[in-house]
């Protein structure tokens, strides 16, 4: 079997450079221990090993199909759902009470990220159902929970957002799905919804539907939205009684071609039953607890399908020979045999540049996923500093790896020449998977409106400022480590760069000019997660010299830190281009003239 991941760099992630094995200290996780945690990652590989990886090319190969009413999927996720629901991976994070095993977060997203890089067509549908069941145990009542909640945990029922309309995508404010109150304290719905990731298919007898709708008479916008379950097919009484929830057709994407997306019909043909969560017009609020998750969800798939990639490009590297090494005199020995290409410098940066994306991200994502743990179980101050960091962070964790690791992916490649571009080889499927990471939960776009309109600017900047402490703190210890000095002068002067990028923009800010404030937000997205991901680099470099465990070779800390040295060789200056473009006074994108569109 091709390797897929790396189990060791994801141990040395979780209890080296985040040393997540201080969470299991929290009374919520005292059943944890390193012991269990690894018991947990070896399990979830054997998992991924059987049942995940060898049906990756074929989910794409073979992929989801609408016909005569009916979405036909891959026979293995019936299998999958089964065996999750058996396992403990559904419901794994949750609370005792409702069905979980209080898992860290920190632990159910490595484990999540070795499902993703064996394949990453199929954990989207258990990490909806995860999401969906986790929202109604959160905000729901308890009569929702002993209804849904079991057999979503179970595998028996699968879980989704409804969200997007064909009029409104981003915009949800513009949404139109309507819900009318029944006698019985339920919602009639009517309305469409597009897009709806594992929205129906066959590993699953049943679909709840959390589903965003107005209330007749509700505010317009946002804030009169309200969240409803909605179930295709309602339990009464052990059977189940179909809900007028109408699957009309699917999509046919250039990737994940083995995950379902789905055009949803509510109440066209009779009433469409649903039940209120919470409060009448809070549903978005609600909503984004599943969305934020989400996005680190996005995020980890991204880093994942890269991961994945990496990994097979680099096994070719080393067993394709072509061409000889140059020498100093700037001659090649035509007699010599052909060199294996991992031999010459382009392809070895490369390989670099994937291996610092991918690694980069991974170490992100499980940073977050340590900040979750904090926020729910540390005392109040911290709990409500990790959240802010987290709030921060979670725009970067999801839009990095989607964006860079297309990057990554395309480097791997072109690594494989013209092989890269022939369907023999996975390298194309992964380039076209990865390509709806950066439009899933959220655009760039999007992201980066957010991530410079509301998360920089929060509580005054304090998520910016407990940024900074961080990375600062890392600076600091690596500035007494001589072979790390160097690196921490470089990113204390990168650290400044957003500020002084920020410092600028502002200045329209304070004007009322939010158009320009916020016109070239996807640049300053890449200055920051440039600095972000160059202080995981920093950290990881941290590591490998302290080397606090005898649980790695040598040569495994050597290839980290040299990793760090490329990163900051090749990658981290180019903050200085996205510096220059943000301080640059040519407004161009948001002059109101359009004639250069016209021609």
């Amino acid at each position: 079997m091709a390797k897929y991941m790396c189990l060791d760099t994801l141990k040395f992630f979780l209890f080296e450079v985040h040393e997540i094995q201080s969470v299991f200290l929290y009374k919520k996780h005292l059943e944890y221990s390193k012991d269990t945690a690894l018991l947990v990652l070896d399990s979830t590989k054997e998992w991924a090993d059987q049942d995940f990886y060898p049906y990756i090319k074929e989910m794409d190969e073979k992929p989801v199909y609408f016909k005569d009413g009916i979405v036909y999927s891959h026979p293995v996720l019936k299998k999958i759902f089964s065996e999750a629901g058996q396992n403990g991976f559904l419901g794994n994070y949750f609370e005792e009470e409702d069905g979980g095993s209080q898992m860290p977060f920190s632990l159910a997203n490595a484990s999540n990220h070795i499902l993703e890089s064996a394949n990453n067509h199929i954990p989207g549908y258990l990490g909806l159902t995860n999401g969906a069941a986790h929202l109604i145990a959160t905000f729901g009542s308890q009569t929702l929970k002993d209804k849904f909640i079991p057999k979503m945990l179970k595998g028996i029922w699968g879980g989704t957002m409804a969200l997007t309309e064909p009029q409104a995508g981003s915009s949800l404010s513009d949404l139109t799905t309507g819900a009318e109150l029944l006698e019985d304290g339920s919602y009639h719905l009517k309305g469409q919804k597009i897009f709806i990731s594992g929205g129906d298919h066959q590993g699953v007898e049943n679909f709840v539907h959390l589903t965003l709708a107005r209330i007749a008479g509700a505010p317009p916008g946002t804030k009169g939205i309200s969240l409803f379950v909605v179930p295709k097919f309602l339990d009464e009484n052990g059977s189940l009684v179909y809900n007028n929830v109408e699957t009309v057709g699917d999509f046919q994407k250039l990737g994940q071609r083995g995950y379902s997306t789905v055009h949803l019909v509510f109440g066209e043909h009779g009433p469409s039953k649903g039940f209120l969560i919470g409060e009448p017009h809070k549903g978005l609020s609600y909503m984004f607890q599943m969305m934020n998750g989400a996005r680190i969800d996005v995020g980890m798939t991204a880093a994942s399908t890269a991961t994945a990639a990496y990994y097979h490009s680099l096994q070719y590297a080393k067993e394709r020979t072509q061409g000889r090494k140059i020498l100093n005199s700037g001659k090649k020995n035509i007699s010599e045999q052909p060199t294996l290409i991992i031999n010459h410098p382009d392809v070895r940066r490369m390989l670099y540049k994937q291996k610092a994306i991918v690694e980069g991200s991974l170490s992100l994502l499980i940073l977050c996923s340590k900040l979750q743990d904090i926020a729910i179980c540390d005392t109040a101050e911290k709990q409500k500093n990790a959240l802010l960091l987290l709030e921060l962070l979670t725009p970067i964790a999801k839009t990095y790896p989607a964006e860079m690791g297309k990057t990554a992916i395309s480097n791997g490649l072109q690594i494989l020449g013209g092989y890269g571009y022939c369907m023999d080889f996975i390298l194309q499927q992964y380039s076209r998977d990865i390509r709806i990471m950066s439009i899933y939960e959220g655009t760039t776009g999007i992201q980066s409106l957010d991530l410079l309109g509301r998360k920089v600017v929060m509580e005054n900047g304090k998520a910016l400022h407990l940024l900074s402490d961080m990375i600062l703190s890392t600076i600091q210890e690596a500035l007494d480590v001589e072979k790390l000095k160097p690196y921490a002068i470089k990113l204390s002067e990168k650290l400044k760069e957003i500020q002084e990028a920020l410092s600028y923009l502002t200045t329209y800010a304070v004007k009322g000019d939010y158009q320009n404030y916020l016109a070239d937000a996807t640049i300053f997205m890449e200055l920051i997660s440039n600095v972000v991901i160059a202080h995981q680099w920093l950290a990881i470099g941290l590591k490998t010299q302290q080397q606090t465990t005898n649980d790695f070779q040598k040569e495994f800390y050597i290839s980290k830190y040299q990793t760090m040295r490329y990163y900051f060789k090749y990658e981290l200056p180019k903050t200085k281009a996205a510096l220059e473009t943000l301080l640059n006074k040519d407004k161009l994108t948001v002059e109101s003239e359009d004639e250069p569109f016209l021609l």
